[in-house]
């Protein structure tokens, strides 16, 4: 008969203890496979939303890291808004003039904006509204039209029905919205919905006039899936969103507005002067990003904007707040599965003095010492690593049953069968040429258990090779 029978023979006449055992083992496996698989589900969401499609946000002075919160995952308030005319720099000459035909008094005409020639693209933002507890972003048609994003950046947002929103339509006006996958699904808004929104806070009065729902996004795992984008010409239509002036006038000479009270009303609104208008940011994507830098510098050191690099705020966001908390939960697990490990120890060592008979029988028959020590260290490997690949099926099954979840919040799926992220184990001979040797995180998990196995079963095991053959034969 070989040792793992043996060994597997004496786990059974100790059923009901040796299955609590490797069920404690499970649970810390499952646990740890749990948390790596969704460092890796975090990991990959940060890189995500890390290829935004532009490399420079302007704001108004102030935190860098509250500009990235409320620009890029619309959290957080905004600081304060930059004149539109500021935003008109970023402009070629062909933009601005066409801008320019809603100013009262126009500007100067015909030239690039001052920062033109370094930019490829500049999109203006406005935040201050919300549609239940999601944020309304104002924003032009280029949202979606330039940005891409994705690890490699380039991928396309794409709409599961209807279409992008258009800065005036014939039958909507200015008044078009496109919403997020995630604020469909939760506001169960429908494709040609009119939906209203509230100004500053989410339980706050709602605004007269209505955006109409032209498009809906398909989930994404960026911070568009939970946000409302609507045309910006509407969005500076609504009260309490231009800027006050003076006696001011529109561009056919007429007074303020009144709100309207019918659709019809609605559709007949034209654009707010540009001297009556702000944006919360502007994002900027340069021409080159060896550009990015000293543009950003040049504005940083003039006196209306900041210039922030998201990328470079979003991995010191990750560094500080996010790595941490995952190295926390995976010490956690971790010292799970060690608690788990000493149950095994106690669970063996506790039965010795049960099984010294037995024991001193093998002895008599003829086992060497090496062999009885040999048994205890299979059972302790069979606890172990059983319990292990229990914890494993138990955590890769968790991962499976949360994955709609995960990736309607994240746009990352986990399959039954997708392991965690690997590490770099090229070092281990010695290698640093870069090329590497990636290995799962959770096939380490194997030689960890054995190493774990070897460790508590190490005790027991020298008690029972120095056990007293003639004395436990006596007993």
């Amino acid at each position: 008969m070989s040792l793992w029978r043996i060994a597997w023979r004496s786990i059974q006449q100790r059923a009901l203890a040796s299955s609590l055992t490797a069920f404690s083992m499970a649970l810390g496996v499952m646990l740890l496979v749990s948390v790596l698989s969704i460092h890796g589900v975090i990991e990959r969401s940060f890189q995500t939303n890390a290829s935004l499609g532009y490399n420079i946000i302007l704001g108004a002075k102030g935190g860098k890291l509250q500009l990235t919160l409320n620009t890029v995952y619309y959290l957080s308030q905004p600081i304060e808004n930059l004149p539109y005319d500021y935003y008109m720099e970023f402009l070629p000459a062909q933009r601005r003039d066409e801008e320019s035909k809603n100013a009262l008094s126009p500007p100067e005409t015909s030239r690039d904006g001052k920062y033109a020639p370094f930019v490829e693209l500049a999109i203006p933002v406005c935040l201050g509204d919300y549609y239940g507890p999601f944020r309304v972003v104002g924003t032009t048609p280029e949202m979606f039209e330039y940005l891409r994003f994705g690890p490699t950046g380039d991928r396309r947002y794409e709409f599961v029905a209807g279409r992008n929103f258009r800065a005036h339509s014939p039958e909507h006006g200015l008044f078009e919205a496109v919403v997020g996958g995630t604020v469909a699904r939760e506001m169960k808004v429908k494709l040609g919905d009119r939906i209203a929104t509230t100004h500053g806070d989410p339980e706050g009065a709602g605004h007269g006039e209505q955006f109409a729902v032209v498009g809906i996004l398909a989930p994404s795992g960026t911070p568009q899936d939970r946000a409302v984008f609507v045309n910006m010409e509407g969005f500076y239509l609504m009260e309490g969103h231009a800027k006050p002036m003076e006696a001011a006038t529109d561009s056919h000479g007429h007074g303020a507005r009144s709100r309207p009270t019918s659709f019809e009303e609605q559709l007949a609104l034209e654009p707010l002067p540009l001297e009556q208008r702000e944006v919360t940011a502007i994002l900027v994507r340069t021409v080159s990003p060896i550009v990015g830098p000293g543009l950003a510098n040049q504005i940083n050191e003039g006196p209306v904007a900041q210039a922030v690099m998201p990328v470079r705020e979003i991995y010191q966001l990750f560094d500080l707040f996010v790595r941490p908390a995952q190295m926390l939960l995976l010490l956690m697990s971790g010292l799970i599965c060690i608690v788990s490990g000493v149950s095994i120890l106690v669970s063996i060592y506790n039965s010795m003095s049960e099984r010294r008979h037995e024991i001193a029988v093998m002895r008599a028959l003829g086992a060497e010492r090496q062999t009885v020590m040999t048994v205890i260290l299979c059972e302790s490997t069979i606890l172990s690593v059983g319990g292990g690949m229990i914890g494993w099926v138990l955590g890769h099954g968790l991962n499976w049953a949360l994955s709609p979840h995960l990736e309607s919040r994240t746009g990352v799926s986990i399959g039954f069968f997708d392991l965690a992220p690997g590490v770099d184990i090229a070092w281990l001979w010695g290698s640093v040429s870069g090329a590497g040797f990636p290995v799962s995180t959770e096939l380490l998990l194997i030689p960890a258990l054995l190493l774990l196995a070897v460790i508590v079963g190490i005790f027991p095991a020298l008690t029972a090779y120095r056990a007293d053959v003639a004395a436990s034969l006596g007993q």
